[in-house]
């Protein structure tokens, strides 16, 4: 990672408390064109300090760090001069959070867990923002350049899925926490047949959401098991 920016690539600072995360997360920034990690720390007193002597145009910002809230930091670089956009990456869910955000220079929000596809999309878009030059002709011209910071459309669900019921194939992944769901256990609980459970758990783990995994009981074979991700 070099922190030199000389070939015109955006510098992003990566701010996770996860080491295993943050390896990731810097990993995912360099396989996009036009962006370089120059730095990844793992709390809001490292992030200052290499602010301080390291210039970045963007910080990817957890916003659950050892000493402190992500949103607090942002404020602080915020009082003290430092200009760089923030993506938040966040498991947190409340809206409230976002807009305050908003106001804080947060231009996108990564939910965790998220896979590399959604953070380059991200990444692209702001890039398209950010390249945004020259003086506007008009209000639409206007509208083009802040519509570069809008994430992209949901993709659409494969044929026979339903928004409504993935929620709530999700929602019972989820709660099952580590000891995970089976199709029929899944069935159950939303009210759909197994058959229909297992491919919107399948869908689950094509997304990078879930994981499945065998388990093995006294005979027969084994039943998968579905765990979120």
């Amino acid at each position: 990672m070099s922190d030199d920016g000389q070939d015109g690539s955006l510098k992003v600072l990566v701010v996770e408390d996860d080491p295993v995360a943050a390896d990731a997360h810097a990993l995912y920034v360099d396989r996009v064109a036009g962006f370089r990690t120059v730095a990844v720390v793992h709390t809001a007193a490292e992030a200052r300090r290499t602010l301080e002597r390291t210039p970045v145009d963007l910080i990817l910002l957890d916003l659950h760090l050892p000493d402190g809230h992500g949103l607090a930091l942002a404020r602080s670089l915020r009082a003290a001069g430092h200009q760089a956009d923030v993506i938040a990456v966040t498991s947190a869910r409340d809206l409230a959070v976002v807009r305050e955000g908003v106001s804080l220079g947060v231009v996108q929000y990564v939910l965790k867990p998220f896979t590399f596809a959604t953070l380059r999309d991200r990444l692209v878009l702001y890039a398209g923002y950010r390249t945004s030059t020259g003086e506007a002709t008009g209000q639409d011209e206007v509208d083009r350049a802040l519509a570069h910071l809008r994430s992209p459309a949901p993709a659409a669900l494969p044929k026979g899925l339903s928004a409504p019921t993935l929620e709530r194939v999700t929602h019972t992944v989820r709660e099952a926490g580590a000891d995970g769901v089976t199709a029929a256990s899944a069935a159950e609980s939303v009210g759909i047949s197994r058959i229909t459970a297992r491919r919107y758990l399948e869908h689950l783990v094509d997304a990078g959401r879930a994981v499945r995994s065998p388990q093995y009981g006294q005979v027969g074979r084994p039943e998968l098991v579905y765990t979120w991700k």
